[in-house]
């Protein structure tokens, strides 16, 4: 979206302190967000900063990583038993995802100083809410920001949710819990480190109760295990948003559906491959292991593959063949022509330079055309 009137930076850095903490003006005004703004800021020593290709900007609260701001969708996993399983094949797929949805190459053009250097911006990530959320929350010498660890089973995603390193810590009186509390609610220490447990993909526990065909089960009648996969941007109209959903969702249940080989990619092959598409988009070379087994860097294989593995998992969800295309084609049209609207956006930027236009002038143009085609168009596939 366009900048705010006053300016980015003066949006993002408006507050005042109280009492010897930081209140962001413009933060949602809950006590869990200030307290883990105060935390952040006391551990980034009072700076959150932003170090990226033509940008090196301190601001004084995690309020910047409202720039970076995502789709997540949460599949919710059949039984509890088989989260490791799927939590290590939603690691494996990071990296190919984030080569078919990227979508954040600029910041907001206010945020460049007058004088920078365009080529330093355009050949830049593809996808910069990757490294903004990661600098604005990592304190230095700490990762709880990341890819996650692989684990065996529930029990270990658990303990590695209550080992992680605590941020503005709660303490609840068992007695202030109601008689009616749900799942969830009965461990608020725990909801507490899982709301700072940041990792790219992670497991969410006590939802609604498995239905339809993920009817409960022994062991699996009170609650519910998602997966939240939070890499992917925001896409450019609501098919495409849809569309990223579908894929997720239908790869994870399709690799899972065919014990599909990805599963033994190694976890740093898959952490190298994530970063790879952060930084070049669609041209990534992604780390891929094919249905037949066959160990790959080629993105085409890749994307191919796991659109594959995604008709396979709708397939198996109960998705007819025309639901199935409406909502995958977007996905596949864009794996063909190799353009992402992180492409897109470099592409009109460039374009618009080479008319004349100066480098904030054209990131401006290029936004207000890129809105305008969202509300015109029924998916990105139609800007190709």
């Amino acid at each position: 979206a366009a900048p705010p009137v006053a300016g980015t930076s003066v949006y993002l850095s408006a507050g005042e302190a109280r009492g010897g903490v930081w209140f962001a003006a413009n933060m949602t005004p809950d006590p869990r967000y200030h307290a883990l703004d105060a935390d952040t800021l006391r551990r980034m020593d009072n700076g959150i900063p932003i170090d990226l290709p033509g940008v090196d900007h301190q601001f004084p609260s995690i309020l910047v990583e409202s720039l970076a701001t995502s789709i997540q969708p949460h599949l919710q996993i059949p039984e509890a038993a088989d989260l490791g399983r799927y939590l290590r094949y939603a690691t494996r797929i990071l990296g190919p995802v984030v080569a078919l949805t990227a979508n954040s190459p600029f910041l907001p053009a206010d945020l460049y100083p007058e004088h920078v250097d365009p080529e330093a911006v355009l050949s830049g990530p593809h996808e910069l809410r990757v490294p903004v959320y990661e600098d604005s929350i990592n304190p230095p010498g700490t990762e709880k920001v990341r890819v996650p660890d692989d684990v065996a089973d529930a029990g270990e995603a658990v303990d590695a949710i209550a080992a992680d390193e605590t941020f503005a810590p709660v303490c609840t009186d068992p007695d202030e819990v109601a008689d009616d509390a749900t799942y969830r609610d009965r461990f608020p220490e725990f909801a507490h480190k899982h709301g700072t447990f940041w990792r790219w993909v992670r497991p969410v526990f006590g939802g609604d109760v498995p239905a339809a065909g993920d009817a409960p089960a022994d062991g699996n009648d009170d609650g519910s295990v998602r997966l939240e996969f939070r890499p992917a941007p925001t896409q450019p109209t609501v098919r495409d948003c849809v569309s990223v959903q579908a894929l997720v969702a239908g790869a994870l249940r399709g690799l899972d559906a065919t014990d599909h080989p990805l599963r033994d990619l190694p976890w740093e092959a898959a952490r190298n491959s994530f970063y790879a598409a952060v930084a070049d988009g669609p041209g990534a070379d992604l780390a891929w292991i094919t249905a037949d087994g066959i160990r790959t860097d080629d993105p085409d294989r890749a994307l191919e593959d796991l659109l594959s593995v995604a008709r396979t998992g709708l397939a198996e969800a109960g998705f007819p063949e025309p639901e199935i295309d409406r909502w995958l084609d977007p996905m596949a049209a864009r794996q063909v022509a190799a353009i992402t609207p992180s492409v897109w956006k470099k592409h009109r930027v460039r374009a618009g330079m080479a008319h004349g236009e100066s480098f904030h002038e054209a990131v401006r143009a290029m936004q207000w055309e890129y809105i305008e085609l969202s509300e015109a168009t029924d998916s990105f596939t139609e800007w190709l």
